[in-house]
């Protein structure tokens, strides 16, 4: 390593991270060190900073939890690692707990988030587990056109929505509808679009309305136009009139917003499976007599296993999902710039912090 690794600290939230030199340390033996190649600026980021949404980690913490980079250190179970491109799982589960071993990693209760539980990725280099690092074909990636710091938001933006696509059983045929297209909600159109679904995506924003018209939306909704029972009886009306199922929807709450989640839970019916992918502090009130009513089924979903980020890549490094054109990079000494910058919804597409 030739220049000694920096982290930008959050101190407190909403005060200027600084930046700060540290010293790596030994590794535990199941431990890497990665260069960190970039880190995308996530919802979440910003709640913490912002909205006092408190970490698990005391502060001061470098925040940044959408990472990719090279190994350039190992602990002695895990020198296989070093040399390799990888992109760091937003939420690492612990892999031996009862909860994992089942195929419930996400609920680990040991599970390690960076920059919530251990020192984050808006730094020049991070240690984490070696346990379900994602490796990247470093000749797909650049056949992609792409480059290694792009698919850091691999790690949260796209891998949180294509489990949830997994988890609500998307298949051909389906209506699936998408609630908020900007960041994670894009990532999830063009998700149930690969899947071979009829993607619906529904926003208050035209310009997010259009791009996603681009990539993998059949149809588009603005949700000040369309509002009450018309935005079922459009999506109905697109069903019927494209021999699509007018039953058993999948239906993606990504907005993070109360009215977000109350348009979500209105489009319920029979067979429906709603997905709730963003999250809020709002609260709204719903029917929950609907779910038995219409025998569908609501779910939550944190993060995204490790065992799936192998294909949610592939669907990227084969252009079926496209992250050029919603990413942007920044030098990760910006970061007080970017930060308030997406804060204030100036930014059209994610920022990638590169040190």
């Amino acid at each position: 390593m030739s220049t000694k690794p920096y982290r930008w600290m959050m101190v407190e939230p909403g005060r200027p991270m600084v930046r700060t030199e540290f010293e790596i340390g030994e590794l535990a033996a199941d431990q890497v060190v990665v260069e960190v190649a970039g880190c995308g600026v996530c919802h979440t980021d910003l709640g913490y900073y912002y909205d006092g949404v408190r970490t698990n980690q005391p502060l001061p913490l470098a925040l940044g939890h959408e990472i990719s980079g090279r190994v350039v250190g190992a602990g002695s179970a895990a020198g296989q690692w070093v040399g390799r491109a990888v992109v760091v799982p937003a939420v690492m589960p612990c892999g031996t707990c009862e909860l994992c071993t089942s195929g419930h990693g996400t609920i680990c209760r040991a599970q390690v988030m960076p920059g919530n539980d251990i020192q984050g990725g808006f730094a020049s280099h991070i240690v984490v587990p070696a346990r379900g690092l994602c490796a990247v074909d470093e000749k797909r990636l650049a056949a992609a056109g792409l480059q290694l710091a792009d698919v850091s938001v691999v790690a949260d933006a796209v891998t949180t929505p294509y489990q949830a696509v997994t988890q609500a059983g998307v298949e051909p045929g389906d209506v699936a509808i998408v609630i908020g297209v900007g960041g994670v909600g894009g990532y999830a159109v063009q998700i149930a679009n690969a899947f071979g679904a009829s993607v619906v995506a529904i926003d208050v924003d035209p310009a997010k309305l259009e791009l996603m018209s681009k990539y993998g939306a059949a149809l588009t909704l603005n949700a000040r136009e369309v509002t009450g029972r018309d935005l079922k009886k459009a999506i109905e009306a697109h069903a019927k009139a494209n021999g699509l199922r007018t039953t058993r929807w999948k239906i993606f709450e990504c907005s993070g917003s109360g009215a977000g989640q109350t348009n979500a839970y209105s489009l319920i019916n029979h067979g429906a499976t709603l997905a709730v992918v963003g999250f809020t502090m709002d609260k709204v009130e719903v029917r929950l007599s609907n779910l038995m009513a219409f025998h569908a089924r609501a779910l939550g979903n944190w993060g995204c296993l490790p065992e799936y980020y192998p294909a949610a890549l592939d669907l990227v490094l084969d252009g079926r999902i496209n992250l050029a054109n919603f990413v942007e990079r920044h030098p990760l000494a910006q970061i007080n710039e970017v930060f308030e910058a997406a804060h204030a919804h100036k930014l059209s597409r994610r920022a990638i912090l590169t040190p």
